[in-house]
């Protein structure tokens, strides 16, 4: 397994989102589940949700928890997304969950989920949530590595006119 170095709070600069838009596309067209369905999806349509994001970065609503390979090059995502209603605030959102597929299946999607837990309890956090696309065997991944099932939408995902999804809400309690 390759050795990833995880950084929460890289610095976004313009390089570091090409690499992000880059590193978004290769796993929507690989087939992973991170918000494209309609493939192959082209930089140029990653590239506006890569913004979003960046804005949300500088807003300090989400912070980025950044895997990068021997080169420097960002392989693995994961977003911290904070709640601003004050009842929920002991808990925030996992977005964009994502690694490399040429890294997918050598337990680096468990690691990254490590370090997300990892920091998460150093930000004083008491609890991840993540939602997941059913069908795709992620509640079962996202279950070996301590997180449970709490809700489950049926249909609540419609990823093309005749292919709709369950929407499966996980929760990883931290205390």
């Amino acid at each position: 397994m390759a050795t990833l170095t995880y950084l929460l709070d890289p610095e976004p600069t313009p390089a570091l989102l090409d690499q992000l838009t880059d590193l978004w596309a290769e796993v929507s067209n690989a087939g992973g589940a991170v918000g494209f369905s309609d493939l192959p999806v082209p930089r140029e349509v990653v590239r506006p949700e890569v913004e979003r994001y960046a804005a949300t970065l500088a807003e300090g609503r989400t912070r980025l928890l950044g895997g990068f390979d021997e080169d420097g090059r960002l392989v693995a995502t994961a977003f911290f997304g904070f709640n601003a209603h004050r009842l929920q605030g002991h808990w925030c959102w996992l977005y964009t969950v994502m690694v490399h597929p040429s890294l997918q299946g050598g337990g680096h999607g468990s690691a990254l989920l490590a370090e997300a837990e990892r920091h998460a309890r150093a930000l004083g956090l008491e609890a991840l949530r993540l939602t997941c696309r059913g069908g795709m065997g992620l509640e079962d991944f996202y279950g070996r590595c301590g997180y449970k099932e709490v809700g489950r939408v049926p249909g609540g995902l419609r990823v093309s006119a005749d292919d709709d999804r369950d929407d499966v809400m996980m929760w990883l309690p931290l205390t």
